[in-house]
Protein backbone atom coordinates (compact mmCIF):
# COMPACT_ATOMS: atom_id res chain seq x y z
CA UNK A 1 0.00 0.00 0.00
CA UNK A 2 1.45 3.42 -0.93
CA UNK A 3 1.89 6.23 1.56
CA UNK A 4 -1.05 8.56 2.20
CA UNK A 5 -0.31 11.99 0.77
CA UNK A 6 -1.41 15.25 2.35
CA UNK A 7 -3.51 17.67 0.33
CA UNK A 8 -1.12 20.34 -0.94
CA UNK A 9 -3.78 23.05 -0.80
CA UNK A 10 -4.51 22.33 2.88
CA UNK A 11 -0.80 22.14 3.68
CA UNK A 12 -0.33 25.69 2.35
CA UNK A 13 -3.41 27.18 4.04
CA UNK A 14 -3.46 25.74 7.57
CA UNK A 15 -1.05 25.49 10.50
CA UNK A 16 -1.39 23.62 13.76
CA UNK A 17 -1.11 25.54 17.05
CA UNK A 18 0.59 24.22 20.15
CA UNK A 19 -2.72 23.21 21.72
CA UNK A 20 -3.82 21.27 18.62
CA UNK A 21 -6.18 23.85 17.13
CA UNK A 22 -5.93 24.79 13.45
CA UNK A 23 -4.93 28.32 12.47
CA UNK A 24 -6.08 29.97 9.24
CA UNK A 25 -5.93 33.30 7.45
CA UNK A 26 -8.93 35.44 6.55
CA UNK A 27 -10.12 35.78 2.96
CA UNK A 28 -10.91 38.97 0.98
CA UNK A 29 -7.61 40.76 1.67
CA UNK A 30 -5.84 40.27 -1.68
CA UNK A 31 -7.34 42.93 -3.99
CA UNK A 32 -10.07 45.61 -4.35
CA UNK A 33 -9.02 47.17 -1.06
CA UNK A 34 -10.11 50.75 -1.82
CA UNK A 35 -13.77 50.22 -0.97
CA UNK A 36 -13.02 48.34 2.26
CA UNK A 37 -12.71 50.31 5.48
CA UNK A 38 -9.48 50.54 7.44
CA UNK A 39 -11.05 48.69 10.36
CA UNK A 40 -12.19 45.84 8.12
CA UNK A 41 -8.77 45.48 6.47
CA UNK A 42 -7.07 45.44 9.86
CA UNK A 43 -9.35 42.66 11.11
CA UNK A 44 -8.70 40.64 7.94
CA UNK A 45 -4.94 40.91 8.50
CA UNK A 46 -4.99 38.88 11.71
CA UNK A 47 -5.28 35.12 11.62
CA UNK A 48 -8.17 33.17 13.09
CA UNK A 49 -9.00 29.65 14.16
CA UNK A 50 -10.91 27.05 12.20
CA UNK A 51 -14.35 26.16 13.52
CA UNK A 52 -14.60 22.89 15.47
CA UNK A 53 -17.13 21.54 12.93
CA UNK A 54 -14.55 21.86 10.12
CA UNK A 55 -11.44 20.83 12.05
CA UNK A 56 -11.96 17.07 11.64
CA UNK A 57 -12.16 17.43 7.86
CA UNK A 58 -9.00 19.55 7.72
CA UNK A 59 -7.10 17.18 10.01
CA UNK A 60 -8.03 14.38 7.62
CA UNK A 61 -6.65 16.41 4.68
CA UNK A 62 -3.44 17.06 6.60
CA UNK A 63 -3.32 13.35 7.57
CA UNK A 64 -3.22 14.13 11.28
CA UNK A 65 -5.95 11.63 12.16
Amino acid sequence: MPKMKTKSSAKKRFKLTGTGKIKRKHAFKSHILTKKSKKRKLRLTHSGLVNEADSDNIKLQLRLK
